[in-house]
C-alpha cells in the first residue's frame, strides 16, 4: 500500500510567531513554498512562480533535477554512506576523480582539492587561513561592495555595512580598494598599486587579494577582463597571492565553468560553493596549487565536509561540462538578457538606471531610491522569485537557473516590464 504524506497546515504566523527576526527571504517573498520543479515554484495555495532567485544562485541545473533526483534516491536506498567526515569514501573519490577529469585537467590547472566545510563562507575562511600560512603575512586586500561571507574572517574582507554592523566586534587584518569601475575619477590599478610600492603609505603588504569577478551581493558589478588581468599582475609583481571567491559567480553562471577563465588567468587559489552541490545540497572546496598545499592533517577541519549526497549530486552536475552545450545556451541567454537590460534602461527612463553583469548573472541599477525593491515587490506578486543587491539594494538582479528556457526567461522579463509599468506609470 502506498503511503500518503499529508502536508501539515503551514501559514506564515508559524514563522511570525517561532522564527527569530534575523529570517530575511521568508519577508522579501511572504508565502510557504510547498513544490519546486526545473525554474519554476509552488505555493502551499497553488500559485505559481518563475524563479530569477535559484536559491541566491546555488540552483544552476534547476529545482530537483530528474538525473540527480535518481542518484541520490539510489544512494539513500542502498544504505550508502551520507556522513562522513573526511574518510574516503566511494562517493567522494567518484567526485574528486570526475572533477579532476572534467574541470581541472582539460583547464590545465594543477589545483589540489580542500573540502573545507558545507558553506562558501568556510571556504574562504580556509583560503584566509592558508594565505597567512604560507606567507607568514596578516592582512588581505578586499574590494569595495565585495561580499565573502557571514563568519568573521569573511566578514572583515566585506564591504556591506549592514553586514558587518551585526559582527559586535572590530574587523581587522584587512584593507579594502576601489573596485574596477569604482568611479569616472578613480583607475584602481594604479591607486593600488602606489599603496603597494609606497612603504609609508600605512598599507602593509598583504597575504593576499581577494576578488569576485562579477559581485553578486555587492550589486551585480562585472570586473572587466583588463582589470582582472591587472590584478593578476600586481599580485605576482608583489608576491602576495591572489584568491578568486567563485562561489556566487562560478559553476557555469558567467558561461564558462569559472568566471577567470576569459581572462586567462590562474588564481593561486579558487573557492567554491553554491551550485557546486548540483541540487542545493551543501558542498564547497578550495582549490590551490600545489606547492602551497602546507597544511598539516586536521589543521582545518569540520564534522560536515563529508556530505556525500552533495558529492553524488556534484558528480553527476559535472556531466554539464563534458561537453561545450552548455556553455552556448548561457551564452545565448545571456544575450537576450542583455538586450532586456538595455531596453528598460532605454525605455523607462524614470528609473535613472544603467544595466549591470555579465552571464547569466545580471541587472539593472537604479538611483531612485527604493524603487528596485518595490518592482521586486511587484513581480512577486505576478509570479516571480526576484531579489535586490547592492549596498542601497539599488539593484534588481536576475539569477535564474541556467537550464530556464527561452520561454520562461521572455515569460520573467514580461512580468519584470509589468511590474516598473505599474509604479512609473
Amino acid at each position: 500500500m502506498t503511503r500518503v504524506i499529508e502536508s501539515p497546515n503551514i501559514t506564515m504566523n508559524v514563522f511570525d510567531e517561532l522564527e527569530s527576526k534575523v529570517r530575511s527571504y521568508s519577508r522579501d517573498f511572504p508565502t510557504v513554498f510547498q513544490k519546486s520543479k526545473g525554474y519554476k515554484l509552488w505555493d502551499t495555495d497553488g500559485k505559481e512562480y518563475i524563479d530569477f532567485f535559484a536559491g541566491a544562485g546555488t540552483l544552476n541545473y534547476g529545482h530537483n533535477n530528474e538525473a540527480m533526483k535518481k542518484l541520490l534516491i539510489e544512494y539513500i536506498e542502498n544504505d550508502s554512506i551520507t556522513h562522513s567526515l573526511d574518510k574516503a569514501t566511494v562517493a567522494r573519490g567518484s567526485f574528486l576523480k570526475k572533477f579532476n577529469e572534467v574541470i581541472l585537467r582539460p583547464r590545465n590547472l594543477d589545483y589540489k582539492v580542500m573540502f573545507p566545510g558545507p558553506t562558501g563562507t568556510n571556504a574562504v575562511e580556509s583560503a584566509l587561513k592558508l594565505a597567512r600560512k604560507i606567507t607568514g603575512r596578516t592582512n588581505i586586500m578586499s574590494f569595495t561592495n565585495g561580499f565573502h561571507g557571514m563568519t568573521l574572517g569573511s566578514l572583515a574582507i566585506t564591504g556591506n555595512h549592514s553586514k558587518r554592523a551585526g559582527a559586535g566586534i572590530p574587523l581587522t587584518h584587512s584593507v579594502a580598494m576601489p573596485f574596477d569601475q569604482y568611479n569616472d575619477d578613480t583607475d584602481s590599478l594604479s591607486l593600488i598599486e602606489s599603496y603597494l610600492e609606497n612603504s609609508s603609505s600605512g598599507v602593509d603588504l598583504p597575504a593576499a587579494i581577494i576578488v569576485e569577478t562579477v559581485q553578486g551581493e555587492g550589486g551585480i558589478n562585472a570586473a572587466s577582463i583588463e582589470w582582472l588581468q591587472g590584478i593578476d599582475k600586481i599580485a605576482k609583481k608583489y608576491d602576495i597571492l591572489l584568491i578568486v571567491d567563485d562561489i556566487q559567480a562560478g559553476c557555469g553562471r558567467t558561461g564558462t565553468f569559472f568566471s577567470f577563465e576569459p581572462a586567462g588567468i590562474k588564481p593561486d587559489i579558487v573557492t567554491l560553493s553554491k551550485s557546486l552541490g548540483g541540487y542545493g545540497l551543501p558542498l564547497a572546496i578550495t582549490l590551490f596549487k600545489e606547492e602551497h598545499d602546507i597544511w598539516e592533517p586536521g589543521e582545518h577541519n569540520g564534522t560536515f565536509r563529508g556530505n556525500n549526497l552533495a558529492f553524488v549530486a556534484a558528480t553527476e552536475a559535472l556531466t554539464y561540462w563534458e561537453n561545450d552545450d552548455l556553455t552556448k545556451e548561457v551564452n545565448k541567454k545571456a544575450k537576450l538578457m542583455s538586450d532586456f537590460t538595455e531596453k528598460v534602461v532605454n525605455e523607462y527612463p524614470e528609473l535613472k538606471a544603467e544595466p549591470r553583469g555579465r552571464g547569466m548573472m545580471q541587472g539593472v541599477a537604479c538611483q531612485v531610491d527604493g524603487i528596485s525593491n518595490l518592482i521586486c515587490e511587484k513581480a512577486f506578486e505576478r509570479g516571480l522569485l526576484m531579489e535586490t543587491s547592492g549596498s542601497n539594494d539599488e539593484v534588481f538582479k536576475f539569477l535564474p537557473p541556467l537550464i530556464i528556457d527561452e520561454e520562461a526567461l521572455q515569460q520573467g522579463f514580461d512580468i519584470i516590464e509589468e511590474s516598473i509599468k505599474e509604479i512609473v506609470k
